[in-house]
């Protein structure tokens, strides 16, 4: 396996640094140090024992080549020596060399077999240390594998942390705006009953109104009835003083009558059974002693007389005409007063009678005018009282609007939150399976090494 590279690059915050991560920072920076540190004395002690080693087979292989070649002088020494000196037989010398040969050739086999066994043997320390090598930079990548997870569990546990005090203050913030809402919709409710109660004086309100009117119109009728009674009392007294009038003339004309009556009595002259006694004439008198009597005397006289009998008959027109007038009246006024509920006023009532009438009339237009004045005074109050409550109800819908807004947002952004840290527990689980899985493949390869350097 190849050696790790350069060592762990941390992804640079680009938010604004806490104290805390920059302690973080530091505590991360003085591991990689001492990370970068362990490796370089490794790979120092490594570089150490391939040259011990290098040196160790260097003077393993001259030590043989001396030794090997000590022998051989030894043996040629002796030889010289031995035919020099000793001058044994051939036979001896030959048998020695043939063991010095048997015992040179055991010696090169049992070299060759040392130098297969050596060589076997530096064979497998190559490869242990290879796989020594190996396996420390598995070790060390898996070393550093898990601390960059143990960094990263960290700032996920920290990223947790602070996702739950946010969540708990976001909770808070929550349970706060309900409480607001809750205070809000018992506001909310308050004016709705406000409101309705406002609906029901705007009713009363209506019904005043309606009671208004009627009594407007009511005022209007007994006002016009009242002037039509005024009218009607009027023209009774002017027609009362006309026929007083006419009665005085008629009296005034009856003595003048007698007057007249006395005066042909004394002339001589006598009336005819036509003269009614109220003085109307319905034939013309007739006599030549009366007209020669006339003649013979006052011309004034007949001519007066003549204008009194036509002034008669024609006031006994009008008294007529007048009497007919009086009775329509007196049936028009009978039935007015059998139809009115307000009082009958009859045809001979006094002066008193009549002023006391004006007087209940005036007494009840003046209560209903006061009534009137007041109920239109409570009128106005009552609108007043309403554009109030109309503006406290808009205020208050638009509060309600606004809290349930902020509700709404404050629900989103709990969702939010909610999702976020959903996703933050699941990449907790993710590492913390790769953790547990580092974690027995690390094992497996401790077991492996010490099964490989057991034997």
């Amino acid at each position: 396996m190849a050696s790790q590279g350069p060592g762990r690059r941390r992804t640079p915050n680009r938010t604004a640094v806490t104290p805390e991560e920059d302690a973080l920072n530091v505590i991360a920076r003085e591991a990689e140090a001492r990370l970068a540190a362990k490796r370089a004395a490794r790979a120092e002690a490594r570089e150490i024992r391939m040259k011990e080693l290098e040196r160790q087979q260097k003077e393993e292989d001259s030590e043989r080549y001396t030794r090997h070649s000590e022998r051989h002088v030894s043996v040629s020494d002796d030889e010289d020596c031995m035919s020099l000196g000793s001058k044994t037989s051939v036979r001896e010398i030959h048998e020695l060399k043939d063991q010095i040969q048997d015992v040179e050739a055991k010696y090169m086999q049992s070299l060759k077999e040392l130098k297969d066994s050596l060589s076997e043997m530096e064979e497998k320390y190559r490869k242990a240390m290879v796989s020594n090598a190996q396996f420390d930079n598995e070790k060390s990548n898996l070393m550093y594998e898990v601390d960059t997870l143990k960094d990263s569990l960290i700032e996920l546990e920290e990223l947790l942390a602070e996702t739950r005090r946010e969540c708990e203050e976001k909770s808070k913030d929550l349970e706060r705006e309900k409480h607001a809402h809750s205070i809000l919709q018992f506001q909310f409710n308050e004016q709705k009953e406000t409101l309705k109660q406002s609906e029901e004086l705007l009713t009363e309100i209506r019904q005043l109104h309606v009671k208004q009117d009627s009594f407007v119109r009511e005022i209007s009728d007994l006002q016009e009835t009242i002037e039509w009674k005024d009218k009607k009392i009027g023209a009774l007294e002017k027609q009362k003083v006309y026929s007083d009038a006419i009665r005085n003339e008629r009296d005034e004309l009856r003595d003048e009558v007698v007057q007249l009556k006395d005066i042909l009595k004394k002339h001589g002259i006598v009336l005819g059974p036509d003269l009614c006694a109220n003085g109307e004439v319905e034939g013309n008198v007739s006599g030549g002693s009366a007209s020669s009597e006339l003649q013979h005397g006052s011309s004034v006289l007949e001519i007066r007389l003549r204008k009194l009998v036509d002034e008669r008959e024609n006031l006994i027109e009008q008294v007529k005409s007048l009497k007919e007038q009086l009775e329509q009246k007196k049936k028009s006024h009978k039935r007015d007063e059998s139809c009115s509920p307000e009082g009958q006023v009859q045809e001979n009532s006094t002066n008193p009678d009549v002023m006391e009438m004006q007087r209940d009339a005036n007494r009840q237009v003046s209560d209903l005018k006061f009534k009137l004045v007041k109920s239109e005074q409570e009128v106005t109050a009552l609108e007043q009282n309403v554009t109030r409550l109309e503006g406290q109800v808009t205020r208050y819908k638009s509060a309600a609007e606004n809290a349930e807004k902020v509700e709404d947002e404050l629900k989103a952004e709990k969702r939010k939150l909610q999702r976020e840290l959903r996703s933050a527990l699941d990449k907790i689980e993710e590492l913390e399976e790769s953790n547990s899985h580092l974690n027995k493949r690390l094992e497996k390869i401790k077991a492996y090494r010490g099964t490989a350097a057991s034997p």
